[in-house]
C-alpha cells in the first residue's frame, strides 16, 4: 500500500499551516519558513491555479492520501446529490484511520493508519485492516487488548480529551453518531478551491 514516508514537518512547512496537529516547538518555530535551502527567497504570489493546487495539497497531506485516492474521492462526491463540499468533508472524516485519530485512540493520523494496517482496530467486533474503510453511522470502533496496553494509547485514554460532536466515546470504544460537516471540522484548507481544481 503506497503512502508518504518522508519528513512530516516538511509537509507542514511547505503549506505554512500545522496540518499535522503537532505541538513541537521546532515545528511551530519554523512553520512560516518553507523547506529547502532557498525556501525564504522563493516566496511569490500564486496564480489562481497555484492557490487551488496548494489547497489540494494541504488536504492530501492532512489526511495522508495520495493523488489517485484523492482524485477518486472528489470525483465520487461530485456525482452525489447534496453539497459537494460537505460530502467531501464527510468522506474524509469517516475514513477509518481518521476516525481512530478523532476518537483520541492515536496521537496522529499516521499512528492511527498504522494501527489499522497492523490489525489492531475492530469495527463492530471484527478486525479491519483497510485504513480507507468508510465508517457507517453507529459503527462501533475499538482497539484490541494488545494495543490498549501500549503506553502511548494508555496515556491518551487516561487523558480522556474532548472529542468532536459527531462522535461518541466511552473508554476505548467509540462510534459515529451523525455525519460530520464543515462546521464540525473547521478544515485548514478551502474545499471550494479543491473542487474547482478538479473541475477544470
Amino acid at each position: 500500500m503506497a503512502r508518504y514516508t518522508g519528513p512530516k514537518h516538511k509537509l507542514a512547512r511547505r503549506e505554512g499551516v500545522n496540518i499535522l496537529d503537532k505541538t513541537s516547538n521546532s515545528l511551530m518555530r519554523r512553520l512560516n519558513v518553507p523547506p529547502g535551502v532557498h525556501g525564504k527567497k522563493n516566496k511569490r504570489r500564486l496564480s489562481e491555479f497555484g492557490q487551488q493546487l496548494r489547497e489540494k495539497q494541504k488536504a492530501k497531506a492532512t489526511y495522508g492520501l495520495l493523488e489517485r485516492q484523492f482524485k477518486k474521492l472528489v470525483e465520487t462526491v461530485s456525482l452525489q446529490k447534496g453539497d459537494t463540499e460537505e460530502l467531501m468533508i464527510a468522506h474524509l472524516e469517516t475514513r477509518l484511520d481518521n476516525m481512530v485519530y478523532r476518537l483520541k485512540l492515536a496521537k496522529s493520523r499516521m499512528m492511527a493508519r498504522q494501527f489499522v494496517s497492523h490489525g489492531h482496530v475492530l469495527v463492530n467486533g471484527k478486525k479491519m485492516t483497510i485504513p480507507s474503510y468508510t465508517v457507517q453511522l453507529n459503527d462501533v470502533i475499538t482497539i484490541d487488548a494488545t494495543m490498549q496496553k501500549n503506553p502511548d494509547v494508555a496515556k491518551l485514554i487516561e487523558e480522556n480529551e474532548d472529542i468532536l460532536t459527531f462522535l461518541e466515546k466511552k473508554g476505548v470504544v467509540g462510534k459515529l453518531t451523525r455525519m460530520p460537516n464543515l462546521v464540525d471540522v473547521q478544515a485548514q484548507f478551502n474545499t471550494r478551491q479543491i473542487i474547482e481544481y478538479y473541475s477544470r
